[in-house]
Parts: structure tokens; C-alpha cells; sequence
């Protein structure tokens, strides 16, 4: 799941988040993820480097460090129930905005979605760096801005992955400090890679033949079932 996730759609991640904190402690579960979810991102930016948004990266990134610090401190402060309602919340409201955008560009036959204020850009920032931070659950927030920005498919996937590259190596040294990774954990994620590589090149095999259409759909789809997923686990 979190290869296919990777290369093909982001909300699938957010299902390997609620596995992890069923085998393991929510809490731990994140730190546990973090080294799997960084090798994963490799492989995208190896498959998706040329297709990135260095504008998107640009706009997005600044927001991204004080969702990182909210989240380090969510996550030392509050209980696991507080951690996975608060991430199932954001993902539905973002679910929600999407089918807003989706309604209102058919009902006024829009061509094109419009232009994201950069303060609403700022602010998905902060909420990616929070909820990734908290519960490594930023991917379909991401993925539902980036369709929002009007980007086409492969864009999406690979500003996607240099995005998390970055957010994912800063959050390394947040979550050491927390006592989240450990090296029985780091023996996990080890033991994982071979699985994880094989759900990447399927992910990148499979989403090549699908249309925008189906992507956007797919993405909204799995991101529902994420967010119900994550509220009802608490």
C-alpha cells in the first residue's frame, strides 16, 4: 500500500497508516512508518523527477515547517484518539472542498479550476506539515490541492514526491527526538522494502493507462474511505 500510494494514489497511504496503528501503538506506528514511507519516496523521484512543480514546491513549502512544529508537539501532548479523529477530520473537510470544486466547474462549465489564493496554498501547506507530522497522513490532503491547482496527473505525482522527500527527511530528526523510531522498528521497515518496491512499479504501471478523470476520482475515492477508515479506528 504505501508503494502503490507512492507512485500511483496517495490515498491508499492513509490505509497502511490505520494497519500500522493496528499492529502497533498509534503513537509508535508513526515513527515505524517514517523510514518505509522515505524509501518510497526515492523510488517516486526516481520514476516522477522530471514532471515536478517547482512553482507548486515553492508556494507550498514555507507553510510546511510551522505543521511540522504544531505536529511534534500535537504528538507529544495529545492521546491517540485526539491524534486520529484530528487527521480524519482534515481529510474529510479537503474531501468535501474537492466535490464542492468538482460541482461547481460542472455546473458552470469551467474548462479549467481556479487559480488557489496563496494563502489558502499556505495554509494546506501548514495542514500537510501537521498532518504528516501527527499521523503520516498528508498524502491525500496533497494529492486533493494539487488536482484543486489544476495540475495534470504525472505533475501531481511528481511534485508529490519531491514534496514528501523533503517533508518526510525533516521530520526524521522531529520524530528521533520523540523516541518514534527505534531499531526494532527500522528492522520492520527493512523487512518491508521488498513488498513496498513491489506495490511502486505496480502503482506506476497500473496509473499510466488511466485517464485525469479517473485519477482525480480514484484519488477523492480512496481519500473518503481514508478519512472514514482513520475516524472510525479511533
Amino acid at each position: 500500500m504505501v508503494g502503490f500510494a507512492k507512485t500511483a494514489v496517495g490515498g491508499v497511504g492513509s490505509l497502511a497508516v490505520v494497519l500500522f496503528a493496528v499492529v502497533l501503538p498509534a503513537r509508535e506506528s508513526t515513527g515505524a512508518l517514517l523510514p518505509l514511507l522515505i524509501a518510497g519516496d526515492l523510488v517516486a523521484v526516481a520514476l516522477y523527477r522530471r514532471h515536478g512543480s517547482a512553482r507548486e514546491l515553492v508556494r507550498l513549502l514555507p507553510g510546511v515547517a510551522p505543521g511540522l512544529l504544531l505536529g511534534a508537539w500535537f504528538v507529544a501532548r495529545v492521546d491517540d484518539t485526539a491524534m486520529t479523529l484530528t487527521i480524519g477530520a482534515v481529510l474529510v473537510v479537503m474531501g468535501a472542498v474537492q466535490i464542492g470544486l468538482r460541482l461547481n466547474r460542472r455546473h458552470q462549465d469551467l474548462p479549467e479550476p481556479p487559480a488557489v489564493h496563496p494563502v489558502w496554498t499556505a495554509a494546506i501547506g501548514a495542514v500537510a506539515g501537521f498532518a504528516t507530522m501527527t499521523a503520516n497522513a498528508a498524502g491525500p490532503v496533497m494529492a486533493l490541492y494539487l488536482i484543486m491547482a489544476g495540475l495534470p496527473m504525472l505533475r501531481i505525482l511528481g511534485t508529490g514526491a519531491w514534496f514528501f522527500l523533503v517533508v518526510n527527511l525533516l521530520k526524521v530528526p522531529l520524530s528521533t527526538s520523540l523516541d518514534l523510531i527505534s531499531r526494532s522498528s527500522l528492522l520492520l521497515d527493512a523487512c518491508l522494502i521488498p513488498a513496498m518496491l513491489l506495490g511502486a512499479f505496480a502503482g506506476a504501471r497500473i496509473v499510466r493507462g488511466w485517464h485525469q478523470r479517473q485519477f482525480e476520482l480514484a484519488t477523492l475515492a480512496m481519500s473518503i474511505v481514508a478519512a472514514g477508515l482513520l475516524i472510525a479506528s479511533a
